[in-house]
This record gives structure tokens, C-alpha cells and sequence, in this order.
């Protein structure tokens, strides 16, 4: 039974985690607290955070799988997309320790990670994964996707943003609003809260594609106008304003993926990314799925941000296949 040590550290996270098989021994996530005063991430900052912190991450992923690097059958790591300083730091000490062990060395792209994250499953017990082939509606704050898992190692892209992504949305609606990074989850903590009376304009972008530039701009709009005639607005309304933002970019996200269920004919559904932490969209995707018929599935919230679980997990299915990368492999800023 295969033993893969994985490791992710595209952004500003550093994190580390074992599996044997598709059972996920241990999962160890360092969430980069540095970057809040600055208001979005600092490559800089995030690449020297990575490097000290690194080896205390993997050695209490070793600690809580009960295991030691002689174990280890082979190390995965995240190639692309992220920071080139993070990926960087990530890289090097993946391809150091399958070196030094004599093991297969796995490079994995981020985003099919998030996909098969679905796969997981728990350490204490069976849990249902979904079946193939399966629909991911893939959302995070670089990316924005649905995507075809026609198996573990056969993802096929049918849909994707043209241009800014719906955590991107998420983020720069929430500093529009005067709040804090990461302004996301603030927006869903106030969506809850909230009313969505304003309307925002939904964009008609053909196939299955996104666009949230758009949207960003009438979000802008919306405010500088309100603030003209009540400076307090904002203030006044922040509950109903931001399940107004999240209603309508749910909306956006739900009728591309419930278009893509009709054209593919998949009912298997998934979603995966930072941003199906979101508890609207998950409370929304599993009424829209009830509606429809639909078998959906949610990976457990330690497995939507990012996490070296779904590493691991991408780099089990590769290795059973011996899909291995060389030591020359080099990490990509992007997809």
C-alpha cells in the first residue's frame, strides 16, 4: 500500500500531507498571517515564510501519519500555477527528499488537485466519492473552471473565466466595502445576515464560459453612487449589500454549472477550490442538486483551500500509473 508525502505551497500557504492510497493520513496546513496588514499577498514575504516553516510542516505530517521518510514511497509536489517564489520553495525540498530517499519524484497542477480532492477519503471510515465520469465546478481565487474528470488522470477543461475569477470577485468586492483581506469569508459571514435586495447584472458570456470583470465594475458603481447621496451606506447596509454580491455571483457560477450537467449529461456534480468554502455556495449548489436530480458531492472544508491533501491524493493516481517527473521538472507560474 503506497505511502506519498505530499506538498503544496503555490501561495501562501505551507502544507504537508501523507496518504496511503486514497486514505489521507494526515493533513497539515501553516496559514502566512503576514500578508493581512498589506492587504493581499506578498510574493516576497510569502516564498522566506515557506522556507521557515517548511520542515516543522512535513515533520508533524510524518508525526500525525505515525511514519518516517523511509516509509515514504514516493514525494509529490505542486508545479503550477502560484508564485514562482512559493512554487519554488516547495519544489526544491520535494526534489531534495526524493533524492536523498531514492524515490519517485511526482510533479502535480494545482488546479486538477482541487478536482480530485473529491477522491479523498477520511482516515476513520468510508465516505462516498463521487463516480466517473464526474462534473467539478472548480472555483478559487485565481481560477474558475468546470471541468470533465473522465478519470484520475483524464480532466478535460470545458469552462473557464475570461478574465478575473469569482474569488477575485469575492475579494475585491469585499475591499470595495472597506473590509479587511482576506475579504471573502467576510462577505459570506455578512451574506448570512443579509437580504439580497440590490440587483447586479448578470453577464452573457456564450458557452460555458465566465466573466466577473463586469461585475466588479457595477459592484464599484453601485457603491460610489449610494455614497454620493448617504456616506453612511455602506455602513448602514452591509449585510443585505454583501448577500446582494454573493447572490448574484452564486448565480452566475450555478447556471453555467446546471447548463454543463445538460449538455454533457453528467449528474455526478462536484465542487472543489477555496471558494466552495463558501457556505452560501455550498448551500445553494446542494439545493439546485436537489432539485435536479443531481449526485453532489463536497470535499470536507480542509480539503477546499488549499491543501497538500489534494497533492497527495493527485500524486497517488499518478504514481499507481508510475507517472513520475525527473529532478529537472521546474514549477510554473502558470497552468
Amino acid at each position: 500500500m503506497a505511502l506519498i508525502l505530499a506538498i503544496e505551497s503555490s501561495c501562501d500557504e505551507t502544507a504537508a500531507a501523507i496518504c496511503r492510497e486514497e486514505v489521507m493520513l494526515s493533513n497539515v496546513v501553516f496559514s502566512q498571517l503576514v500578508h493581512k496588514k498589506y492587504g493581499g499577498v506578498v510574493p516576497e514575504l510569502a516564498s522566506r515564510a515557506h522556507l521557515e516553516v517548511i520542515t516543522p510542516v512535513i515533520e508533524q505530517a510524518l508525526k500525525e501519519a505515525d511514519c518516517e521518510l523511509k516509509d515514504i514511497d514516493a514525494f509529490a509536489f505542486t508545479q503550477s500555477p502560484g508564485l514562482i517564489g512559493s512554487l519554488l520553495v516547495g519544489a526544491g525540498f520535494a526534489k531534495s527528499l526524493a533524492l536523498a530517499m531514492n524515490k519517485p519524484l511526482i510533479a502535480v497542477q494545482h488546479m486538477e488537485a482541487h478536482v480530485l480532492a473529491n477522491l479523498i477519503r477520511k482516515k476513520e471510515g468510508s465516505n462516498k466519492v463521487p463516480g466517473f465520469p464526474f462534473l467539478c465546478l472548480t472555483v478559487s481565487g485565481g481560477h474558475t473552471q468546470i471541468v470533465v474528470c473522465h478519470s484520475p488522470l483524464e480532466l478535460e477543461v470545458i469552462g473557464q473565466t475570461l478574465d478575473d475569477a469569482a474569488g477575485e470577485a469575492f475579494d475585491k468586492a469585499a475591499k470595495m466595502l472597506g473590509l479587511p483581506y482576506p475579504g471573502g469569508p467576510l462577505i459570506d459571514k455578512y451574506a448570512a445576515e443579509g437580504i439580497p435586495l440590490y440587483s447586479f447584472p448578470e453577464p452573457k458570456i456564450p458557452e460555458l464560459n465566465f466573466s466577473f470583470s463586469g461585475l466588479k465594475t457595477a459592484i464599484l458603481y453601485f457603491i460610489r453612487d449610494h455614497q454620493k447621496e448617504n456616506s453612511d451606506f455602506v455602513k448602514n447596509n452591509m449585510a443585505d449589500i454583501c448577500a446582494s454580491v454573493q447572490n448574484r455571483i452564486i448565480t452566475i457560477l450555478m447556471d453555467k454549472l446546471e447548463a454543463a450537467s445538460e449538455q454533457t449529461g453528467i449528474r455526478n456534480i462536484c465542487i472543489a477550490g477555496g471558494v466552495s468554502a463558501n457556505k452560501g455556495l455550498r448551500k445553494a449548489f446542494t439545493e439546485l442538486g436537489e432539485q435536479k436530480g443531481w449526485n453532489t458531492f463536497i470535499p470536507p472544508f480542509e480539503y477546499c483551500t488549499d491543501n497538500a491533501a489534494m497533492i497527495a491524493i493527485a500524486g497517488y493516481y499518478k504514481f499507481k500509473e508510475k507517472v513520475y517527473s525527473p529532478l529537472t521538472a521546474t514549477p510554473s507560474a502558470r497552468v
